[in-house]
Parts: structure tokens; sequence; C-alpha cells
């Protein structure tokens, strides 16, 4: 009788295996559900659209623009720029524990997420504050018009996802109950979105125009 020969799989066989392993549930159900990311989508759409009329606008008047920008705070800009960040990596963080079910450490670091944004929400007070007292408001100029429009639409954003991962951390605390993941994923993608959509307008209202 001769040698039995080994069959070694093929290179097909191999990619069936892994797409068997695709979780496809994941690919058209991602984290916090499709109408969370289409309404993310659409929020950085949105504001990408209205950055580039601002532009448009500068072109047309770029004196006007230029001088406005700047009386515009960049120091409290960069501050809140590093907030937000830090605050972004700390939510990163709070993902991570909970994926390994410590729950402890995700709670401090979602604290931390959202200190760091109740510190941006601050400090933007205090920047409206001054530009108010200076009688810098909405129809000052077409700069401000769009200046109080997208920062103040922003805040918005911000508050919003501080409720939002206020009752991840309720949902942290109850130790008693299991915390669903895609929840806590979904929350951090909206939190993330308002870090992306302060790191366009930055640039554009504090330093470019």
């Amino acid at each position: 009788m001769g040698e039995r020969r080994e069959i070694k799989p093929s290179c097909f066989d191999e990619i069936g295996r892994m797409n068997q392993q695709i979780e496809y549930k994941n690919v058209f159900y991602p984290p916090g559900g499709l109408l969370l990311w289409m309404i993310i989508a659409l929020e950085l759409t949105t504001f990408g659209i209205a950055l580039l009329v601002m532009l448009f606008f500068a072109k047309e008047d770029p004196v006007l623009f230029h001088e406005s920008r700047l009386q515009l705070n960049v120091t409290i800009g960069t501050i809140n720029t590093v907030l937000l960040l830090t605050s972004g990596f700390f939510m990163a963080n709070t993902v991570h524990e909970l994926r390994q079910n410590n729950r402890s450490k995700a709670q401090r670091y979602l604290l931390l997420t959202m200190l760091f944004g109740l510190l941006f929400l601050v400090l933007k007070v205090i920047e409206y504050a001054a530009k108010i007292e200076a009688g810098l408001v909405m129809d000052t100029n077409d700069f401000f018009g769009f200046y109080w429009m997208l920062t103040f639409f922003h805040v918005i954003h911000v508050i919003v996802g501080l409720v939002i991962l206020s009752t991840v951390l309720w949902g942290i605390r109850k130790a008693n109950q299991p915390l669903k993941m895609e929840h806590v994923e979904g929350s951090a993608a909206f939190w993330h979105m308002c870090d992306l959509i302060w790191l366009l307008l930055f640039p554009v209202i504090y330093l470019i125009l």
C-alpha cells in the first residue's frame, strides 16, 4: 500500500474559514446602531458644508474675516482643543477597561472624560461672556454670525454628549446588572464625534481665516 499524502487546505479553504469567523451582525449593526452612525455622518456633513460656506464668504471679504478672527481668544481655543482631545483619550480608556470587565477603573476614566468635557464648557462660557461684553454678537458681521452659529451648535452637541455619558456612568455603577457594550461604544462614538467636529472648527475659525 502506498503512503498516505497529507492533504493541505487550499487558500480557498482558508478564505472560507475566515469568512465564517466574520461577525456580519457587527458589520450591519455597528455599536449604537445604524441610526446613530447615520446621525454622526449627517452631523459631520452639516458642519463640513457650513465651514465651506464660511470659507466662501471669507474669500468674498477676506479683510473683514481676518480682522474679526484676530478678536478671538486663540489661547482659550487651544486649551479647549487639548481638553477635548484629553477627554477623548479617557473615553477610549473607558471602553477598553469595560471590555476587560474592570468597572471601577472604567468609572474613574469616565469621570475624567466628563470632567474635561465640563471644563471645555466652562471655558466656552467665559469666551462667550467676553464676546458679548465686547459687543461681538451674532449680528455684528458675517464672521461672528458663523462663529456663534457653529461653535454654539457644537456646544449643544457636547452637552448632549455629557448627558449620554452620565447614563453610561449610571449603568457602570449598577454593578448587579449587565452593561451592554454596544451602548457604551455608541456613546463613545458620539463623544468622539464632538472631538472631531471641534478639530474641524478650531483651525478654520481660530487660525486660518
